[in-house]
């Protein structure tokens, strides 16, 4: 069995972020990038799937970006993925762009069973995995916190507002990966050794138009200092004062 891997190269969650001049981006200058978080534990998924199946099996990580997003495919090969490939392009894609791309690759690497994180943290987009789904024709489990797989037969756990639900599926089918799904391993020496060997296929990233456009990109407001009421019992009206009719939440 075949299984792929996408993968997105994202700025570390403990790095500050400024906004690019053209108010548009994210500044890039001295800004700290990583595989994003969410992608662990799609890439552990595929290698304990990968496990269960033996030799026969191997993965394959995708990432869709520039030369840098290399720094995050070679940290999937180290974790123990057999090869990667870049989709080159410089340009900034909207979701369905992304999906599109992504698309074309995994048709052309013919795998039936596909891991994605269940969102990016750059800019908190959770729909790529969905949509490269659809363009497949694939079925597709989101936010899954457990997964198996017997023969063509999926059984996932999936989040959902207040608990979990079961869903049965088949493949071909693609999977969003949530914490909690697995515990990412670390890269050993021996793998990071191997990933030296491991070969990148760079591709150029099927062409495909913008359906949404980025108009301005700003930091929420500062919040507002904070207001001392007084002291003990008496000053409880005064709070409940305030917060009906300034904070207008009671």
């Amino acid at each position: 069995m075949k299984i792929a891997v996408c993968t997105n190269h994202v700025p570390d969650t403990a790095t500050k972020v400024m906004i690019g001049e053209d108010g548009k981006t994210i500044e890039p200058k001295d800004v700290t990038y990583v595989v994003n978080p969410y992608d662990e534990y799609a890439i552990e998924e595929a290698l304990k799937t990968k496990e269960q199946f033996g030799d026969d099996s191997s993965v394959v990580a995708i990432s869709l970006g520039t030369d840098a997003n290399k720094e995050s495919i070679k940290k999937a090969l180290a974790m123990g993925v057999d090869s990667g490939v870049l989709l080159k392009d410089e340009s900034q894609r909207d979701s369905l762009s992304v999906a599109k791309a992504l698309a074309e690759e995994i048709k052309a690497q013919d795998t039936k069973l596909v891991f994605f994180g269940k969102q990016s943290v750059d800019y908190d987009n959770g729909a790529v995995g969905q949509m490269t789904a659809e363009i497949l024709g694939y079925n597709c489990v989101t936010v899954a916190v457990d997964f198996k797989l017997d023969g063509d037969k999926i059984t996932a756990e999936r989040e959902i507002e207040g608990g979990t639900e079961i869903v049965e599926t088949s493949l071909p089918c693609i999977i969003t990966a949530q914490k909690g799904l697995n515990e990412p391993r670390y890269a050993s020496l021996k793998g990071i050794m191997q990933a030296k060997r491991k070969t990148i296929e760079e591709k150029d990233a099927v062409s495909a138009d913008n359906t949404t456009e980025v108009l301005q990109m700003k930091k929420p407001a500062a919040k507002a200092p904070g207001k001392i009421v007084g002291e003990g019992p008496e000053a409880v009206p005064e709070l409940i004062r305030l917060l009906k009719e300034e904070a207008k939440v009671i």
